[in-house]
């Protein structure tokens, strides 16, 4: 069997440091600065230029692994958006959550209208590649337009009180964006927010949810699906 290309070959640092470097930035709130930090009081030298680069490399390859090995999402999908400044312009970061809080998929657009909503609930629809039972939104009317032209069976359950699901998946990106002086650009927010999403959901499950048995298992697997991912590309 033909050993799949290794995108580490020919780099400074190990797979094992960069694969770490990467995990670190994504799923802590800290800086590059900080992830440089951490790495030298282990002993290794390396600038935060160095691991910009390779969160900007490796991040998205490290996350979609990570996408592959999580469960199906639920039959109930949470949307929300947010509003976002970016270079001093408002935009908004449309959201989908299932409801167990695992994020379904996110999207950056200048207005919110219905076809704004359309091109949301197509994205959506495409990466999840079946249908929801049910779709609980606040009360944008952009929301029911969109459902009834893309799908009009589903049942839609409008309610600020009921989406706190969604609106509750908006915090690490506010910290995050604090964290990072602010967005600035949409393709940034999209870069950025493909790749967090995975690894933050990986190291933070929805923990009230959990008795401390099963969330140390759940850290358990967690740290062996990682060793598991990072180790494909080395695999004969």
């Amino acid at each position: 069997m033909r050993r799949e290309p290794d995108p580490h070959y020919r780099h400074r640092f190990p797979a094992e440091l960069i694969a770490h470097a990467v995990r670190l930035y994504h799923t802590f709130p800290f800086s590059f600065r900080d992830v440089e930090l951490l790495l030298a009081e282990r002993g290794v030298e390396v600038s935060y230029e160095t691991v910009r680069r390779c969160c900007r490399k490796f991040a998205q390859t490290f996350a979609n692994r990570l996408r592959r090995r999580r469960p199906r999402p639920g039959e109930r999908w949470h949307l929300d958006k947010v509003f976002l400044k970016i270079n001093g312009v408002q935009h908004y970061l449309w959201r989908a959550v299932d409801q167990e809080g695992v994020v379904l998929d996110i999207l950056v657009q200048s207005r919110r209208n219905t076809k704004a909503a359309l091109r949301f609930f197509w994205k959506l629809l495409k990466g999840s590649h079946y249908a929801p039972r049910i779709v609980v939104t606040d009360k944008l009317k952009s929301y029911a337009a969109a459902k009834a032209k893309i799908i009009p069976g589903i049942e839609n359950r409008q309610s600020r009180y009921l989406n706190n699901r969604a609106e509750n998946s908006h915090k690490p990106t506010r910290l995050r964006g604090r964290r990072m002086k602010r967005f600035t650009s949409p393709r940034q927010v999209r870069q950025f927010l493909s790749a967090h999403g995975p690894f933050h959901q990986h190291g933070h499950p929805c923990r009230h949810l959990m008795t401390a048995v099963e969330y140390r298992a759940y850290r358990a697997d967690a740290f062996v699906v990682w060793q598991q991912e990072m180790c494909v590309l080395k695999a004969p």
